[in-house]
């Protein structure tokens, strides 16, 4: 099948969470497995020059608010397929990717143009796979055009909902400037008095997916719905999980780039290694029979840094040393800069987001906390059970459906997980952690069950291609 995925970001050239990391993923995945997929995605002046290789349409001026406006598209296959980067100077030329007023227009345009650009490309996909509500506005279009446009006749969509708190609201007086004035395409994107590109998505696509079956579910709940658990609910029928894949060729401890050592679930000589490095590089003690309980993400309220606040002095009380990788909210930089400075020789922080310190750490660590307080999909964790660095969850979202809590006494599962969000759970979870770890039979046997679980995108790729072959039938 030809399958067009669109999305707001992807790795190589651009990321600011696992959204990248999918999108970037995927296409590769899809062709792998034998399909004719391509990627298309905004070039911003933060996609650096080596990723463009040419440029592959240098006309291409939309229709566009009563207009044409200027732009081209680039070139690349940086990411293992076909992909197109939008380049409209003025939409996405920011210091940043996110986080303007008018983000709502910046992506109504990237999804017309998109559509502009795939019609130069040639025939016409089988399926155009959506990513979050930054292409909610292609799903409504393409519903459209379907009508009067032979070119999308046997076209079909398939919106993935990454995260559903984010849901690209503005006032519904704008959708006659994107060319939506259709009571169907008002209709569409109405909800609760504003626009919701979101919510246009999940309406009128006709296949949803998202990151995880638990999460799946979960959305289907007022709790986790964020007022669209109805739409969820009655479309439930067309809604399918699919968990996220690793990308094997960047996240491999056997192969990795970033790392001074490699190893493999048979060998884990150069774990200790890359432990050592990462101690040195935090300027820690180097202990290697010490634990490094290790955090990379963005520290927000989703992510439980609260629970990890309620807990790190007892963890630094057993002598364990503790990393954390990100940036966030204020409340949350402080905490951890004030703990560095409580317990410099037992703790290493570095704000920001940094690519090959993320990899340093998966490898280096021992034991990698994640206790959201909800979790669509969640890829470190699966990083982590690569990698050999054993995670300690809350049993949400994707999380729940990649870590099997240990059992010692069978030798089964990967992690340790708890349900109720409750830093006294937390911190029992952790200490489980700790008892497995001063076990060397155990350990052993947890780093195993992870490192050999097949988490690879070809696979998941599969199920998608299954799920198109669904949406098209």
């Amino acid at each position: 099948m030809r399958v067009a995925v669109l999305s707001a970001e992807a790795v190589p050239y651009s990321k600011t969470g696992g959204l990248g990391d999918v999108a970037g993923a995927l296409p590769k995945a899809l062709r792998a497995v034998g399909e004719d997929a391509f990627l298309i995605t905004p070039c911003y002046w933060q996609t650096r020059g080596e990723y463009l290789w040419h440029t592959a349409v240098h006309d291409l001026d939309v229709e566009w608010r009563g207009g044409r406006y200027p732009a081209k598209a680039f070139y690349s296959e940086a990411n293992g397929s076909p992909t197109f980067l939008i380049d409209a100077p003025s939409y996405f030329h920011r210091d940043s990717i996110y986080g303007y007023v008018e983000d709502y227009e910046r992506f109504a345009f990237f999804n017309h143009a998109a559509l502009a650009l795939i019609k130069r490309l040639g025939a016409p996909p089988d399926i155009v796979h959506l990513n979050d509500w930054h292409c909610g506005f292609a799903a409504v279009e393409l519903a459209h055009l379907r009508f009067w446009d032979s070119y999308w006749r046997d076209t079909r969509t398939v919106f993935s909902i990454h995260n559903l708190a984010y849901q690209g609201g503005f006032d519904l007086g704008e959708l006659w400037k994107f060319g939506f004035s259709s009571d169907f395409e008002r209709n569409a994107f109405a909800f609760n008095g504003y626009a919701s590109a979101m919510k246009a998505g999940l309406a009128v696509s006709d296949m949803l997916s998202t990151v995880s079956r638990t999460y799946g579910y979960e959305m289907q709940t007022p709790a986790n719905g964020y007022g669209l658990d109805w739409l969820l609910r009655e479309r439930s029928d067309r809604l399918y999980g699919i968990v996220n894949g690793v990308d094997f060729d960047i996240w491999n401890p056997e192969t990795d780039r970033e790392l001074g050592a490699h190893y493999n679930a048979l060998d884990l000589s150069g774990k200790r290694e890359c432990k050592r490095q990462l101690l040195e590089q935090f300027s820690l003690p180097v202990d290697l029979d010490r634990p490094i309980f290790a955090n990379i993400t963005r520290l927000t309220a989703q992510k439980g840094i609260d629970l990890m606040m309620a807990v790190a002095g007892d963890i630094l009380a057993t002598g364990a040393y503790i990393v954390s990788l990100g940036s966030g909210e204020r409340q949350y930089e402080n905490f951890w800069q004030k703990l560095r400075d409580y317990a410099p020789r037992q703790v290493g922080v570095f704000r920001g987001y940094n690519e090959s310190l993320a990899h340093r750490i998966e490898a280096g660590a021992d034991v990698f906390m994640m206790p959201s307080k909800f979790e669509p999909c969640g890829l470190n964790q699966m990083y982590s059970l690569r990698y050999g660095t054993i995670p300690v969850v809350r049993a949400v979202g994707g999380l729940d459906d990649t870590v099997e809590n240990f059992d010692a006494v069978s030798g089964t599962g990967n992690g340790f997980k708890f349900r109720e969000y409750s830093p006294d759970k937390f911190l029992e979870k952790i200490y489980e952690a700790l008892f497995a770890y001063y076990d060397k039979d155990a350990w052993r046997k947890l780093q195993w069950n992870g490192m050999t679980i097949d988490n690879s995108w070809e696979n998941a790729a599969r199920k998608y291609v299954e799920l198109y072959r669904r949406t098209v039938s």
